[in-house]
């Protein structure tokens, strides 16, 4: 287990840290902890680095800029899943006693399935953003799940919205390929697809690629023989540029593939360069804008930053920074019922990420307006929003191909009902009362 420690608190002199009277057993002074859950190391590292980089230099600027959230010191502490599921559920273990209730952000959907169980009984909450279980978004049932910003039915639903406006509104009849990542996260999409087939006519193939996703010569051998008319990828790692050399290999056209968020960054394309050009994806947060001149300014020039300036505004460098933001947002949201400039508990937390309202004029005075949209939750809205753009490789860098695009509730909300009661069912589950959605 590869365990890395970072702590950001800086301590003034010694008679002002002991005049702070510790809010929890946990903490020496003021101090709210983060638990980060990244991995560093393994077949997935060249995506995962860049999130966790993101991640934690949002946390410096805070502590750097603005002295925590509320004059509260954030501190943190990393251990590294290698996006091993029995790692992550170490790696929380080994965490979710540092303080009394946290936010863990897994970066995997198998290790989210894994914590989803364990994490209500800690008081831990957890943020799912863009990943985890669908269905998770129904406060109702899963009141310590927070997949923000975007499920993968709200994404699958995106691109589908987008290939059938290419096609003038009708793909009846079309072949449509999902290659996807053979994983609790592959498979998240595929019951809205199937959903979205029946309802729009079009034929689905399934092609499950095995973990870590190298070899994929098989797969794209069904693909030449069958020519789908346009191919999905689920993919994540080494398992995204995998698939991108063997398209161009078989001469399968990259202008009728399109990626999930999780495959449509910098690392997936930038090996192959203009031989990936045409090929699209989503993606969920902006670029540039004044919270990335803070972070040069507050962080990298002082010598701080988690990893290298270049990487700094990339597209999984973003989305890390945002995650981190929503969780900053939340505890200080908390902090607004419950005492500001207070450490807040895993309860406190909770309620805060139940009840965020990121307006555009918060998203403003937090310099992350260009970065990311407005997001809204409720008890029964965990998701908060659920729209995303298309870009596309030009061979050099990405470029917009689409505005905003929301995700169609008429067709997700039915089948996130429909499996949050089933989940409900067999874990013997109540679905929460009014008085439950005001605790």
């Amino acid at each position: 287990m590869t365990i890395r420690k970072l702590t950001l608190a800086i301590a003034l002199v010694a008679g002002a840290v002991s005049a702070l009277a510790p809010t929890a057993s946990f903490a020496q002074a003021k101090e709210q902890f983060f638990p980060v859950l990244p991995y560093r190391s393994g077949a997935y590292a060249p995506n995962g680095v860049p999130w966790a980089n993101g991640f934690v230099d949002y946390l410096k600027l805070i502590n750097a800029r603005d002295g925590g959230i509320n004059g509260v010191k954030i501190t943190f502490e990393e251990c590294d899943t290698a996006y091993a599921t029995d790692r992550g559920v170490e790696c929380y273990e080994r965490l979710k006693g540092k303080a009394s209730g946290s936010i863990f952000q897994p970066l995997s959907t198998g290790i989210t399935f894994a914590l989803t169980e364990k994490a209500p009984s800690d008081k831990n909450a957890l943020i799912t953003g863009g990943y985890g279980r669908s269905e998770s978004s129904d406060g109702g049932i899963f009141k310590w799940n927070f997949p923000l910003m975007g499920t993968y039915w709200s994404g699958a639903d995106i691109l589908m919205q987008h290939i059938t406006a290419k096609e003038g509104g009708n793909i009846k009849g079309k072949k449509i390929t999902l290659v996807y990542h053979d994983s609790p996260y592959g498979k998240e999409p595929i019951p809205l697809l199937q959903e979205r087939a029946k309802i729009q006519g079009f034929d689905l193939t399934l092609l499950p690629v095995t973990a870590p996703g190298i070899e994929q010569k098989a797969t794209w051998l069904q693909i030449r023989q069958n020519r789908p008319d346009y191919v999905l990828l689920w993919g994540w790692g080494v398992m995204n540029s995998a698939a991108l050399k063997e398209a161009v290999a078989t001469g399968y056209p990259r202008e009728k593939m399109y990626g999930v968020w999780w495959s449509a960054g910098e690392p997936d394309v930038k090996d192959i360069g203009e031989a990936a050009k045409g090929y699209s994806g989503l993606v969920v947060t902006g670029e540039g804008g004044g919270v990335i001149t803070d972070i040069k300014k507050f962080v990298h020039d002082k010598g701080q930053g988690t990893g290298p300036m270049e990487e700094v505004s990339t597209v999984l460098y973003n989305r890390g920074m945002v995650s981190a933001a929503l969780g900053v947002e939340a505890v200080r949201r908390a902090q607004e019922r419950f005492g500001k400039g207070k450490v807040m508990d895993g309860e406190q937390i909770r309620w805060g990420l139940e009840n965020l309202a990121v307006d555009e004029k918060r998203l403003k005075a937090l310099k992350l307006d260009s970065v990311m949209k407005p997001i809204s939750t409720t008890c029964v809205d965990h998701e908060g929003s659920r729209s995303a753009r298309v870009h596309t490789w030009d061979g050099k860098k990405w470029q917009y191909a689409s505005d905003w695009i929301e995700a169609d509730t008429s067709i997700i909300k039915p089948l996130v009902r429909q499996y949050a009661d089933k989940y409900a069912a067999e874990k013997k589950l109540t679905r929460r009362d009014a008085k439950d959605c005001q605790s």
